[in-house]
């Protein structure tokens, strides 16, 4: 770059000299302030993350605050018109009331109940006009939630000898039941505990180890670690088998989170990740892999042939590139690029955020009303596919306008690059608009990651990733992890092989259902 002096007494008299000057100083000031708005902006992303709500909720009143504007920008005044009309049919249909509940809610029937009963003094049980005792003619009821805190039991499995009494020979004695640890103390609903403790309620082992302690019973956290790893090896075959189900679905949901695992040492941690597999049937299997290459999910995928549905991470290109599944895109990433830059491009951000907006208005239209898939995907050609038709012409209109490595160029290039994928949800009703059931099942690892802090090795990430597996379905199953870990540890060593579909959380669920 060229220095200049300062002094104007000492600039050049050539003309194409200056002009030349100009032109530079100018390009460094075009430089300077596109790095001062990159700065503005991660200084506000950061701000907004630490300080601010995560939320990306639009007010109500942005769907009409953008409605019709620079309409002329991206199409005909057909078009628009075609576009205003599907809106107000759109709003034109009812939806279902919500329900509020006044007051307080029931407790739950199936809660035990301790019968207390309070009666009036005795004097005043003698009828002062006839004096004649008063009987009972009813009752009122108040019910108070109370806590008992949880105890150990300690079970006692006796088994009694017989001999002959004459010659004191032929001992006979009955075998022990079958036990989750062979040879060890824990019974099923201790071991349930623990994993329950740690990976659903997040509560580490040092933690429980504390707990307990008050309670009387000292119980080392490497001896829990050492059922944890017995644990998620009985409960292996589940998952392996779970893998099975989800490839042959229709639909898979995807998404990975990083896990710190301690290296060699214990002053350093390295990056693992765990990639949660979800199906149709709410069956979720993480996976490990000690690099986030594409390695992990074209392995885990091999030729599966159904819809994956997953952010724009290069990583998948390699699986998609066999040509043998279909990509679908999510709303919810590309929401979130226009969010971001709200801060540096406003009218854009907001008008495009309130156009996505309508598309989710689509979804909770259908939520509401239950459709199913064939009414869903109707529903969809009929609002949704005019809505995309004016994102597009938007899209197409900005990427001429704007830089495309400022926030909102970004968001422009990321849509644009996902546009084929990001429609693909309006040609099945049985696809999601979004991938935000991934999101939300990652979750449960990025709580427990503030709490524990680490895994230990590899290996104890891939155990990790069994029993996530499993609490994680459960919850998407709307069952009780701990009723099912405690069934499943009690029955899986004697479980006959070829009924394991019966272990899986919707299996229990279903069996449940139909004993009940």
């Amino acid at each position: 770059m060229i220095k200049f002096k300062t002094p104007t007494t000492d600039l050049p008299e050539d003309v194409s000299t200056l002009q030349t000057m100009v032109r530079q100083l100018l390009s460094d000031a075009h430089e300077r302030n596109r790095q001062i708005d990159d700065l503005q902006n991660q200084l506000e992303w950061f701000k907004r993350h630490v300080f601010g709500r995560r939320s990306e909720k639009l007010s109500p009143n942005q769907l009409t605050l953008f409605q019709g504007m620079a309409a002329d920008q991206c199409q005909g005044e057909e078009q628009d018109t075609a576009s205003d009309e599907s809106n107000q049919r759109l709003t034109d249909v009812p939806g279902k009331s919500k329900k509020h509940l006044n007051g307080r809610r029931p407790l739950p029937e199936d809660l035990p109940r301790e019968r207390i009963e309070y009666h009036p003094p005795k004097e005043d049980l003698i009828c002062s006009c006839c004096g004649q005792t008063k009987q009972a003619i009813g009752e009122e009821v108040t019910e108070e939630l109370d806590y008992v805190p949880a105890s150990f039991v300690v079970r006692q499995h006796v088994r009694i000898k017989y001999a002959c009494k004459n010659c004191q020979e032929g001992v006979v004695i009955a075998d022990l039941p079958a036990r989750p640890i062979e040879k060890g103390r824990p019974g099923p609903g201790l071991l349930s505990h623990v994993l329950t403790s740690k990976y659903c309620d997040h509560l580490p082992l040092y933690r429980q180890e504390g707990i307990w302690k008050r309670h009387g019973v000292d119980i080392k956290r490497s001896t829990m670690c050492d059922w944890v790893r017995d644990c998620a090896d009985l409960l292996s075959p589940i998952v392996r088998y779970m893998q099975k189900i989800i490839l042959q679905s229709k639909k898979i949901h995807t998404d990975d989170t990083p896990v710190p695992i301690q290296d060699g040492s214990r002053t350093q941690t390295r990056k693992g990740y765990l990639w949660a597999y979800i199906d149709h049937d709410n069956n979720v299997v993480f996976d490990y892999t000690s690099s986030h290459s594409r390695d992990g999910p074209v392995a885990f995928l091999g030729d599966y042939s159904g819809y994956v549905q997953a952010d724009a991470y290069k990583g998948y290109d390699a699986f998609f590139e066999k040509g043998n599944a279909t990509e679908v895109a999510c709303w919810a990433h590309t929401r979130r690029k226009f969010h971001d830059s709200l801060t540096t491009d406003p009218q854009r951000a907001h008008e495009m955020l309130a156009m996505i907006g309508k598309l989710y208005t689509v979804e909770r239209q259908a939520k509401e009303d239950g459709l199913n898939a064939i009414a869903l995907k109707e529903l969809r050609q009929q609002h949704s596919k005019p809505i995309l038709d004016d994102i597009c012409h938007r899209l197409e209109n900005w990427s001429i306008k704007v830089l495309p490595k400022s926030p909102i160029g970004q968001a422009v290039g990321y849509a644009r690059g996902q546009w084929i994928a990001l429609n693909r949800y309006t040609e099945d009703g049985d696809l999601d608009i979004d991938n935000n059931i991934a999101e939300r099942v990652l979750r449960i690892v990025a709580i427990g990651r503030r709490n524990w802090l680490f895994a230990g090795s590899d290996a104890g990430a891939e155990r990790a990733a069994t029993i996530y597996s499993l609490v994680a379905s459960c919850k998407l199953c709307e069952i009780d992890p701990f009723e099912y870990l405690r069934h499943v540890l009690d029955r899986i060593s004697t479980h006959p092989a070829s009924k394991i579909a019966e272990l899986t959380p919707r299996g229990w669920k279903k069996h449940l259902s139909i004993e009940k």
